[in-house]
């Protein structure tokens, strides 16, 4: 290692990020139903948290939207407040 070259066991790991997207503005939504818990459970980490804007993509019109919807369908106990294993 003459030449001062630094070597590495494993390549250094690069994070190449997509572009982050409302699917809410590129599919054409305008109202988020509550009464469909499937959907919504893609915005719901596996212990029932919302999850924030910044790891979905949600514009903040449609977070709003999607955690007031959440909210309700907690409420008519389409989905559960609290679990272990949501996923």
């Amino acid at each position: 290692m003459a030449n001062n070259e630094v070597r590495y066991l494993n390549p250094p790991a690069v994070e190449v990020s997509k572009k982050k997207y409302c699917r809410f503005k590129k599919i054409g939504i305008k109202y988020i139903d509550y009464k469909d818990a499937t959907f919504l459970t893609k915005f719901v980490n596996d212990q029932g948290k919302l999850l924030p804007r910044r790891l979905t993509g949600t514009s903040l019109k449609f977070q709003r939207k999607v955690s007031q919807a959440v909210k309700r369908a907690r409420h008519l106990a389409l989905m559960p407040y609290v679990t272990d294993l949501l996923k």
